[in-house]
C-alpha cells in the first residue's frame, strides 16, 4: 500500500436532519501512524461526522475515501469490512458473557469458530498492541478501563486499521487514561490511524499529532499539535477568545452548614449504594466530589435532596435532621437547598413546558391565594435569558427543542434564583461549550462569596482541583479520602478513585 495515500479523506461532507444542518463542507484528512484529535463544542457536528465515517449515517453531499478508494457505506458492517472501527462512549458489550465470547460475537461462524484459532489470534493482537485482556473474565466483573480495552480488541480482531474513539476517558481515572494513551501510541507505531474525540484539552496536547476543530458543523481548521496551544484551540472552537482560567475565591467565615453522619442510602434496586459516609460541608466552601461512574454520587445527591431512600444515618442542615422529609417538606420549612440533578429533563425540568413554566415549578407554592401571578416569573425568565445568554426563540418556547447546554443554563439559573444556602451540583457542565463552562464556574464562585456551601460533583479532575477548596473521593459507596484541592495531584486522586486509601499529609480518610 502506498504510504503517501491518506487512510481517511473526507471531502466537502454535508449532512442535514430536517431543517438542521449538522455538517456543511467538512474536510478531514488522516494518515496512517497518526493520532488525530477531533475537537468541537457540544453540537458542533463531531459525532455526526464520525457516524458517517463508521456507516451509521449516509452523507447528503461530499465524498469519503478510505485508503484512496471512494466508499459509500450503507451500514456499519460496510465500514468494518473497509477497516473502520468505532469505539463508542457507551460500550456495546454483553455483560453476562466472557471477553472471548464478546470478541467472537458477530463473526460469520458465530460461537462455532475454532476456540484454539480464536485464542491464538487474540493473543497475537494483545502482544502486538500491548493489550492486557483476561479472555475468560466475565464483562460484569470488569472495570471501565478493562471494558474499553476489550472494545479496542474487538475492532482490532475484525481487522480495523482505522479506529475512532469517542470521548474514551470521560469516566476514567488518570491511571486508566495513561494506559489507554499507551495503547493508542502502540496503534500509531503499528501504522493505524486513530481519531480521538475529546473535550479535554490537556489530553489533546498530550497524545495527538494533529487536531481538527469543528465549529457549528463546519471545519474551523486543522493544526499540528506542536504549532498550536489550548488558548488557540478554544478560540477556534467558539469563534472568539476565551479566558481558560478559573479564579479561586476565598470565604473566610467558614462554619458547617451541612453535616452527613453515618449515611446509608439504597439505590433503585434496593442495594446499598452509600455505605455509612461521614462528611461536613461549610458555608462559603466548594466541596468537590470525585469518583468513577456509579460510585454512589447520584444516590448521595438524591438522599440530601430528599429523593432517594435513606436506610439510616443523618443529614443535618442548619441544625435540623432532614431524613424522612420529602423535597416539598424541605421547601415548606424554608430550608433553601438547590439540587441540579444529572438527568436534566428526566428530573430537573419538564421538556414540554416553556422556560416560564419551568421556573414557576420552583416558586408557585410560595405565592399566596388561588390565582398564580406569572408576571414576576416572566420577568425572571427574561433576566435569566439575558444574563446566561440562553439561546431560545423566546421564553415561551418548549425547552425540549433546545440544546443540552441551553437546557442546563435554564436549570442552573432557576436553582440559583431560589437563593440557596446549600447548592448541590451533579455534573453541571457536562455537554456544555467551553465558554458556558467558565460562565458557570464564575457563577459558582459568586455563590461561594455569598456564603453558600456548594457540593460539586464533577468528572474533570483539572476543574475540581482549580475550582474547589477540598475534594472528597468516593469509591463503591464509601469515602476513600478528603483532600486539599490546592495541593493534591491528579495521580493521587486517581489512586483514591480506585479504592486505595493513602494516608499522607493533607488527606483525611473517612
Amino acid at each position: 500500500m502506498n504510504n503517501n495515500i491518506p487512510y481517511i479523506e473526507m471531502k466537502n461532507i454535508r449532512k442535514v436532519f430536517g431543517k438542521v444542518t449538522a455538517n456543511e463542507n467538512v474536510n478531514l484528512l488522516v494518515n496512517g501512524g497518526e493520532i488525530h484529535a477531533l475537537l468541537g463544542e457540544n453540537g458542533a457536528g463531531k459525532s455526526t461526522l464520525m457516524n458517517m465515517l463508521s456507516g451509521v449515517y449516509t452523507p447528503d453531499g461530499g465524498s469519503i475515501f478510505i485508503h484512496g478508494k471512494e466508499v459509500n457505506f450503507s451500514s456499519p458492517s460496510d465500514a468494518i469490512r473497509a477497516g473502520v472501527g468505532m469505539i463508542y462512549q457507551h460500550f456495546k458489550l454483553v455483560e453476562n458473557m466472557t471477553a472471548e465470547e464478546n470478541v467472537m460475537l458477530g463473526q460469520k461462524q458465530g460461537l462455532f469458530l475454532s476456540r484454539k484459532k480464536v485464542r491464538q489470534k487474540i493473543e497475537d493482537i494483545c502482544k502486538k498492541f500491548d493489550l492486557d485482556v483476561q479472555i475468560d473474565k466475565m464483562v460484569y466483573d470488569m472495570s471501565v478501563g478493562e471494558k474499553q480495552v476489550l472494545e479496542i480488541l474487538k475492532v482490532l480482531y475484525r481487522g480495523a486499521d482505522i479506529l475512532i474513539l469517542d470521548e474514551p476517558t470521560t469516566v476514567f481515572t488518570p491511571q486508566e487514561s495513561e494506559k489507554l494513551f499507551k495503547i493508542m501510541n502502540k496503534m500509531k507505531e503499528n501504522g493505524c490511524a486513530v481519531i480521538f474525540i475529546t473535550h479535554k484539552m490537556d489530553e489533546v496536547m498530550s497524545v495527538s499529532d494533529k487536531i481538527s476543530v469543528l465549529r457549528k458543523g463546519e471545519t474551523a481548521g486543522t493544526l499540528n499539535k506542536t504549532e498550536t496551544s489550548p488558548v488557540e484551540l478554544a478560540e477556534l472552537m467558539v469563534g472568539h477568545s476565551v479566558d481558560l482560567f478559573i479564579k479561586r475565591t476565598n470565604y473566610d467565615m467558614k462554619k458547617p452548614v451541612l453535616e452527613i453522619n453515618n449515611l446509608r442510602v439504597l439505590n433503585e434496586e434496593g442495594i446499598e449504594a452509600i455505605k455509612g459516609v461521614n462528611f461536613t460541608l461549610n458555608k462559603g466552601e466548594i466541596l468537590g466530589v470525585a469518583g468513577i461512574a456509579n460510585s454512589g454520587q447520584k444516590e448521595l445527591c438524591e438522599a440530601i435532596a430528599g429523593i432517594a431512600k435513606i436506610k439510616s444515618g443523618e443529614v443535618i442542615f442548619d441544625g435540623e435532621n432532614l431524613v424522612g422529609k420529602n423535597p416539598r417538606d424541605i421547601i415548606k420549612k424554608g430550608i433553601s437547598m438547590s439540587f441540579i440533578p444529572e438527568d436534566r429533563l428526566g428530573m430537573g425540568l419538564v421538556g414540554s413546558m416553556d422556560m416560564v413554566d419551568n421556573l414557576l415549578l420552583k416558586s408557585y407554592h410560595n405565592q399566596k391565594g388561588f390565582i398564580i401571578n406569572k408576571q414576576p416569573v416572566i420577568d425572571s425568565a427574561k433576566e435569566l435569558k439575558e444574563k446566561l445568554q440562553i439561546k431560545t426563540p423566546d421564553i415561551f418556547y418548549p425547552i425540549k427543542n433546545l440544546s443540552g447546554g441551553n437546557i442546563q443554563k435554564i436549570l442552573l439559573g432557576r436553582e440559583l434564583q431560589a437563593g440557596p444556602q446549600v447548592l448541590i451540583m451533579a455534573y453541571p457542565v457536562r455537554g456544555l461549550d467551553i465558554n458556558t463552562c467558565y460562565t458557570i464556574y464564575d457563577l459558582v464562585n459568586e455563590q461561594k462569596k455569598k456564603g453558600v456551601g456548594v457540593l460539586f460533583i464533577g468528572e474533570d479532575l483539572d476543574v475540581l482541583i482549580q475550582l474547589c477548596d477540598r475534594i472528597m473521593v468516593v469509591c463503591d459507596g464509601t469515602i476513600t479520602g478528603v483532600v486539599d484541592a490546592a495541593s493534591v495531584t491528579k495521580e493521587k486522586l486517581g489512586l483514591l478513585m480506585s479504592g486505595n486509601n493513602i494516608e499522607s499529609e493533607g488527606t483525611e480518610i473517612a
